[in-house]
C-alpha cells in the first residue's frame, strides 16, 4: 500500500470453508432383563425427537451444529480458507500485498496463493480480491507395527490403529499392500470365503482415543529352492492403505511409508516342521516331518541325535546318531521322526540335533511346536 495511507481503510476477513457438523452424543443404554432401570433409558430414547429411527441407542444424530471455530483438520484431509482483502474506503489503494501462513505446533507453513504472490497494482473502492487456499496439517491416526516371523517363513503383521483426534471417526479400509516378494492374507474377517464380514461389524466407528488391531499374513512368493537365500536380507513388508471419514462423512486417506522388519537369523543350518498333528492320543505312535537347510556357504556333513530328556511328556522313537549324509549349499532334505506321547495335555517339542562332523558342530533344536495329548476313547465292550 502507498506510504501515507491510512491502514484501516482495507478490510481482511479470513473464514474456513466446511460443513456443518452433527451433534454428537455417548449413547446411553441398559440390558432390559438384567439392569435395574429395565428397558427405561431405550424407551426414552426411541421417544427423542432428535433420534434416529434405524439406529438403536443413538439421540440428536440428526441435529446440525454450524462450527463454532476453525476446528481441527487431519492428515489426508484438506483445510481450504476462503480470504477476502475489500476496499471500504473511496480512496484507490496501491501496491495491495497478501501474505497467509499457518502456524502448527511446530512450525511456520506459508499458504499463500498464486493470485496473491504478485503485488495488485490497484484496489478501487468497494473492490475486493478474493481466493481460497487449500492446505494438509495434522495426523488424525496413530499407527503402531509388530512383525512375528514364523519358522516356515511366514510372516505375520500386527497393526494397531488408535483414533488421536477429537471426536469419532469410521475406518472403511485398512488394507496391507505387500511388496513384490510377499503374498498377503487378510485375517480380519469371519465367514466363509464367499461369504465374509469384517469382525468390527459393516461400520467400524472409533471414538477419541479408540483403538483397533488387525493382523495380516503374508506368504512368500519364491520358490522354495531359492525361498532362503532370497528371503535372507528382505526387510520391506509392504505399507499400510487406511481409508477413513469423519463423523460427518468426510473422506480422509493415510497411507505409511513402507514397513520395515528385522531380516530373520536363520544360522547356518535350519531346521522346520513342515507337518504335525494339532492333536495326538496317550501312547499312540504319530509322525513329523522336518525340513533341514543348508544356510551357509559351504557343504556339511550331518549326524541326527534325539535327545528325549528335554521333553518328558514324549518319548523319541527310532534311531539316535543316524547320518543324515552330505548336504550342499542352500539345499535341502526332509526327514520323518516319531514320538510316542505319555503325558495328558499340551507338550512340546524338543530334543532334536545336528552334528556337523567336519567341523564337529553341533546344532540344537529345542521347542520346535506344541502338540496336544488327549486320552485314548474309551471302548464298551459287552
Amino acid at each position: 500500500m502507498e506510504s501515507g495511507q491510512r491502514s484501516d481503510i482495507l478490510t481482511l476477513k479470513v473464514m474456513r470453508l466446511t460443513r456443518p457438523s452433527l451433534f454428537t452424543t455417548l449413547p446411553l443404554t441398559c440390558d432390559s432383563q438384567r439392569d435395574l432401570p429395565g428397558d427405561c433409558f431405550n424407551s426414552e430414547t426411541r421417544q427423542d425427537v432428535g433420534g434416529i429411527s434405524t439406529l438403536n441407542n443413538c439421540s440428536l444424530g440428526e441435529l446440525l451444529m454450524l462450527p463454532q471455530s476453525f476446528g481441527d483438520i487431519y492428515l489426508g484431509q484438506v483445510f481450504s480458507s476462503y480470504i477476502s482483502v475489500h476496499n471500504d474506503s473511496n480512496e484507490v489503494v496501491h501496491d495491495v500485498t497478501v501474505k497467509a501462513d499457518l502456524q502448527t505446533g511446530s512450525q511456520r507453513i506459508s499458504l499463500s496463493p498464486t493470485s496473491f504472490n504478485t503485488m495488485i497494482p490497484e484496489l478501487t473502492p468497494l473492490q475486493s480480491v478474493d481466493n481460497i487456499i487449500n492446505h494438509e496439517v495434522m495426523k488424525p491416526l496413530d499407527v503402531k507395527t509388530k512383525f512375528y516371523n514364523a519358522e516356515s517363513d511366514e510372516v505375520f503383521l500386527e497393526a494397531q490403529v488408535q483414533n488421536i483426534t477429537s471426536g469419532p471417526i469410521c475406518l472403511e479400509k485398512v488394507y496391507l499392500e505387500p511388496s513384490p516378494l510377499f503374498n498377503v492374507t487378510q485375517l480380519n474377517t469371519r465367514g466363509t470365503p464367499n461369504k465374509s464380514e469384517s469382525i468390527f461389524g459393516a461400520v467400524n466407528c472409533l471414538n477419541s482415543m479408540d483403538s483397533r488391531q488387525y493382523l495380516y499374513c503374508l506368504t512368500p512368493k519364491i520358490e522354495a529352492k531359492n525361498q532362503e537365500k532370497a528371503l535372507k536380507g528382505v526387510t520391506s513388508i509392504g505399507k499400510l492403505d487406511i481409508l477413513w471419514r469423519s463423523k460427518f462423512g468426510d473422506k480422509g486417506r493415510l497411507q505409511t511409508s513402507q514397513l520395515q522388519r528385522m531380516a530373520p537369523g536363520y544360522g547356518d543350518i535350519r531346521l522346520a516342521i513342515e507337518e504335525l498333528p494339532n492333536c495326538v492320543q496317550l501312547e499312540r505312535p504319530f509322525s513329523i516331518v522336518c525340513t533341514i537347510t543348508n544356510s551357509c556357504e559351504r557343504a556339511v556333513n550331518l549326524v541326527l541325535m534325539l535327545d528325549g530328556t528335554c521333553s518328558p511328556g514324549l518319548y523319541w522313537t527310532g534311531i539316535s546318531g543316524k547320518s543324515l549324509g552330505k548336504l550342499e549349499p542352500e539345499s535341502c532334505l526332509y526327514i520323518q521322526l516319531n514320538l510316542v506321547p505319555i503325558q495328558l495335555g499340551l507338550q512340546t517339542i524338543s530334543g532334536i540335533r545336528l552334528v556337523d562332523t567336519f567341523l564337529k558342530r553341533t546344532y540344537d533344536y529345542d521347542e520346535l511346536a506344541q502338540v496336544f495329548v488327549k486320552p485314548q476313547p474309551f471302548i464298551h465292550v459287552n
